[in-house]
């Protein structure tokens, strides 16, 4: 939308304003905003500008008349008020630096645990005992971390450039499935049970031709019903270990099946299945509905954990489901949103205990992509998301400031603050 310049004299609340400063240069937490308060303009007209620039398509009121400008006294408090504001910002942005830093850290784990998965799959057709003992060793650090924190923070993770979608999707399944177990309550030895079922439970694909498993058109009938061996084909893989827990081979073989009956290969319901199965069967379609072979058909995180919340409904169990919303949040990472001041934004982490106000990173074009604001909606009430978008719908600049994940994979914060 396109701005007019207004003189400072002229700003009254209501207005849509952007600052001709950098975000360094002010107090505010953005340069773009709505003005709310008078002390606001107070503390704009203490800037050093004579000017600002006014989105009327984004206002609620008009610029005051320059005709109908009064002889205005100076506010001995401003530089009292403009101090405080500055001392808010700054300890948000010390609090933007650490949790940059955290999520750094949780980066290299997350990194470094697709290095362990990559291995553990290549390792499966010739080394399938070795790779199970690696996959074991995997599954119980990661069990240990999450019970060793307080509510585990999911935050979006960086994709590779690589085709690796297998292990991508079993990392994500692993994850998913075990920080749904730890909110239901599980000890490690179930929660160490259902990592292992994520990780493993796509192995079987190996055995198919990837012309089918890679195929982006629509099965015809004998290759569905090829690959809907693949939970087989991964029971028998794995079952040539003595080590390989006979519950998550269980767990692996229901993968597909779904509480109303209508899934494969038994076509089993609700009691019949372990009730892990559950929780892995919920995970496994959010992230097949995100990252179908056919690229075209994928959907945004927020549109997947729609489609099963409302279509799909009847497929999983109420207390799986409502546990998927409740960790991934209304707007799961890697969502982009409008905020009801017309910015856009893509959720990088949820916040658990407020699910409508996650921490955004900010599309604002002042501001160099690397030092991209951060903020946390639950410390920003003034700032609400109005909707969600399909990155289709950003403009090529946005697109690459925000750089909305082509795949999404999540991981938890290692941080020992949480």
């Amino acid at each position: 939308m396109k701005g007019i310049k207004v003189a400072v004299e002229q700003l009254q609340p209501g207005i849509y304003v952007q600052l001709p400063l950098k975000w360094y240069q002010h107090p505010f937490v953005l340069n773009r905003f709505k003005i709310k308060t008078l002390d606001q303009i107070k503390v704009i007209k203490s800037l050093g500008v004579r000017h600002v620039i006014a989105v009327p398509g984004k206002s609620d009121a008009r610029p005051i008349p320059l005709s109908e400008l009064a002889a205005q006294d100076q506010d001995d408090e401003v530089e009292e008020l403009k101090d405080e504001m500055a001392l808010i910002k700054e300890a948000r942005m010390q609090k933007l630096k650490s949790f940059k830093t955290d999520l750094g850290r949780t980066e290299k784990c997350f990194q470094n645990s697709m290095t362990h998965v990559r291995n553990i799959m290549k390792d499966m057709r010739n080394k399938p005992i070795q790779a199970i003992d690696q996959a074991n060793a995997l599954i119980d650090e990661i069990t240990d971390q999450l019970l060793n924190k307080g509510d585990a923070v999911l935050h979006l993770m960086n994709e590779s450039k690589e085709d690796e979608s297998l292990y991508y999707h079993a990392l994500n399944v692993a994850i998913l499935a075990m920080l749904l177990g730890k909110k239901k309550g599980l000890k490690k030895d179930e929660l160490t049970i259902l990592g292992l079922a994520g990780l493993f439970h796509d192995v079987g694909k190996i055995k198919i031709p990837s012309q089918i498993v890679r195929k982006t058109e629509a099965l015809n009938a004998a290759e569905q019903n090829f690959l809907k061996l693949h939970p087989k084909y991964s029971v028998e893989l794995l079952a040539s270990s003595t080590d390989f827990n006979d519950r998550a081979l269980k767990l692996i073989e229901e993968h597909h099946e779904f509480v109303d009956g209508s899934g494969h290969p038994l076509g089993l319901k609700g009691k019949d299945l372990d009730p892990l199965s559950h929780i892995l069967s919920v995970v496994n379609n959010y992230d097949s509905l995100c990252h179908p072979m056919n690229i075209k058909q994928a959907k945004t995180p927020y549109a997947a954990l729609a489609h099963q919340f409302k279509t799909d409904k009847a497929k999983y169990d109420d207390s799986s489901m409502g546990l998927l919303v409740k960790l991934l949040g209304i707007y799961p990472p890697g969502t982009v949103v409008q905020l009801d001041t017309g910015q856009f934004a893509l959720v990088i982490s949820v916040n658990i205990n407020k699910l409508l106000a996650p921490n955004v990173l900010i599309y604002d074009s002042s501001i160099p992509k690397e030092q991209a604001v951060i903020l946390d909606l639950n410390e920003n009430p003034e700032l609400k998301i109005v909707k969600a978008l399909h990155p289709a719908q950003l403009t090529e600049e946005m697109f690459k400031y925000l750089n909305p994940r082509a795949r999404v994979s999540y991981y938890f914060d290692h941080s020992e603050k949480h």
